[in-house]
Parts: C-alpha cells; structure tokens; sequence
C-alpha cells in the first residue's frame, strides 16, 4: 500500500459549502472509491492560501484522481467545479506532492 497527496485550490468563502459536500458525498462514490483500493482518505484546508492538502492510501497503481474517466466521477467533478479552481473538464487543478518523511 502506498500513500499519496495532493494539493487543490478552493474558491474563497466556499470552505463551508466543500464541507458541507462532503459531509453529503454520494455513497456511490464511496463505494467506488474504495473499491479501486483508496482508503485512509483526509483532506484539509490551509485557510490563509485556499490549498486543499489532500492524502489517502491507495492498493495497486493508481489513486482517486485516477478515476476521471468514470461517470459518476465526472458528475462529481461537474458538481464540485463551482467551488474549486478546475480543468477545462471540470476535473480539479491538481499538484501531487513527494513524501519526503513518513513517520509510523
């Protein structure tokens, strides 16, 4: 199992509705995301810059952005794009991060 992360940017004043999404995420989604072998899943914001700072664990190759070509996943990302910056396919402007340290 490897671990991966992740920065996005939120819109400003929308920390409340990413929340509140989230806290309502389609349990579709949920399945599938665990079934393509995410799990231990967090994201956080960085308040002063906007960042959301996101890292999961993830069984095999790929991880939750490797999902785009999934509907229900494209619906997400359609659903999302009003509140985070984005793609031109409303997929969100994502930067991954190199772990330097880890620590158990």
């Amino acid at each position: 199992m490897k671990r991966v992360a992740f920065t996005m940017k939120l819109k400003p004043g929308m920390k409340d509705e990413y929340k509140k999404r989230h806290d309502e995420i389609w349990p579709e989604l949920l399945d599938l995301l665990k079934g393509s072998g995410v799990s231990d899943y967090s994201i956080y914001l960085d308040e002063s810059t906007n960042t959301l700072f996101a890292c999961q664990k993830v069984a095999g190759d790929g991880g939750s952005q490797d999902l785009g070509t999934l509907p229900i996943v494209q619906k997400w990302w359609a659903y999302m794009a009003d509140i985070m910056e984005t793609n031109s396919d409303n997929s969100p402007v994502t930067h991954f991060i190199d772990e330097l340290f880890h620590m158990d």
